[in-house]
């Protein structure tokens, strides 16, 4: 049960039952399109005049759209289906990464409409906002331009704070306090832009998708291993931020107090065991840093050419996934003891490589957690053409139309 803060509170007004209704009503559309008026007062067990009334007013605003008729019927008109209307607007999705920053445009269902594009992540931030802002304006040209823009969203290897924009800290980029959105707001000042960090972003994803068997889990975990590890916590299907936006943040958690030197300054974080700079310089015998320029030999050499090399037989390389592998199901099993998720969703690189390295993930996960049933916590992998990050930055422009009213 749900306690009602006495110092913190919302009133339920008039309109609030049919503000919750209207919310319904859109999330079932968005799930089960094309619906009609029938189909919609048998899913919410009402009669179809309540029905008519909350569809005209999203007729009027322009949310919804009526589209195709239905099959003859033994008695009455052929129903008219109903449809989201996502095709005159759309929403800008960029994923911020140590290495590279990736864009995507999508309609307002997040269905993507132009090949995703990228380019070298600058670390100076007003310079990088004003690249960033050039492959934006791209983008939309090639659309129907900045009116159509209903938002951007973007994500970063950081927290952040939603209510300024700014980014508090950012140890891959070195970004400490940096005003992201008040750069991006010089460029583009009449849309809405939302920041996030990049794992809560991924939980995101997994919440707004439309798939039917998300549906069933309520708590949930997406743990996004790349240039660094981004952790995103959903409980009773809501997003845990914490008091400062920074709940959830495994990745830093430490696996040894006198281990490996982080980005972040500590030493021992798990972080410092998984990313895919971890497992290359474990690959090289060598300490890689992402800071400093790379050896000539490791700095075109990706996490996929290691896969690639461990599945033609390199010892060394099948080594090297091995060992990161133990120190991921390590980190995975913490989580698992504090949180008891329903699901936990893995996505990253390293990911391509599940089939190798997916028994010592599971041995790890068994010899560190508390039960039997905690080791056998269901594990779904996300491959990196389903682009999670990217996915979760345009939820944060298109999910507020369909997330639940809070009334207390």
């Amino acid at each position: 049960m749900r306690r009602i803060n006495p110092k913190d509170f919302t009133m339920a007004k008039r309109g609030t039952s049919r503000e919750i209704n209207r919310q319904i009503v859109l999330t079932l559309i968005r799930t089960h399109q094309p619906l009609s008026r029938a189909d919609l007062a048998r899913l919410m067990d009402t009669n179809r005049a309540n029905i008519t009334f909350l569809i005209n007013d999203l007729l009027d605003e322009g949310l919804v759209r009526e589209g195709a008729m239905g099959n003859e019927v033994k008695r009455g008109r052929r129903p008219t289906y109903l449809y989201l209307n996502s095709d005159e607007a759309c929403a800008v999705a960029v994923d911020i990464r140590a290495t590279r920053t990736y864009l995507m445009m999508t309609d307002m269902l997040g269905n993507q409409l132009e090949n995703v594009v990228s380019f070298p992540t600058v670390y100076e931030p007003e310079r990088f906002s004003k690249i960033l802002s050039e492959h934006i304006r791209k983008l939309l040209d090639r659309y129907k331009g900045i009116s159509a823009c209903r938002g951007i969203g973007v994500v970063v290897p950081g927290m952040t704070d939603i209510k300024t924009g700014i980014v508090l800290r950012a140890p891959a980029l070195g970004w400490l306090n940096v005003d992201l959105l008040g750069f991006l707001r010089k460029e583009f000042e009449n849309v809405p832009i939302h920041i996030e960090n990049s794992g809560k972003a991924c939980a995101l994803s997994q919440i707004w998708e439309t798939r039917s068997e998300l549906h069933t889990h309520h708590d949930l975990v997406f743990v996004s291993i790349s240039d660094g590890v981004g952790v995103g916590v959903v409980i009773n299907g809501e997003l845990m931020r914490g008091k400062h936006n920074t709940a959830g943040e495994f990745g830093h958690l430490p696996l040894s107090i006198d281990g490996l030197p982080c980005l972040c300054g500590a030493n021992g974080c798990w972080e410092a065991y998984i990313s895919n700079l971890a497992t290359i310089s474990r690959y090289f015998g060598k300490n890689l840093s992402q800071r400093q320029p790379l050896p000539l030999e490791t700095a075109n050499f990706t996490i996929e050419d290691l896969v690639k090399q461990a599945r033609s037989g390199d010892g060394k390389a099948l080594s090297a996934l091995h060992l990161t592998a133990r120190y991921l199901g390590l980190g995975l099993a913490s989580i698992i003891n504090a949180i008891d998720p329903s699901q936990i969703y893995l996505g990253g690189e390293i990911t391509e490589a599940w089939d190798l390295i997916e028994p010592q993930v599971r041995d790890a996960i068994r010899e560190r957690t508390l039960t039997k049933d905690l080791g056998e916590t269901p594990i779904r992998i996300v491959p990196a053409i389903e682009h999670p990050r990217l996915r979760g930055a345009v939820a944060l422009v298109t999910a507020p139309a369909f997330a639940a009213p809070k009334v207390a």
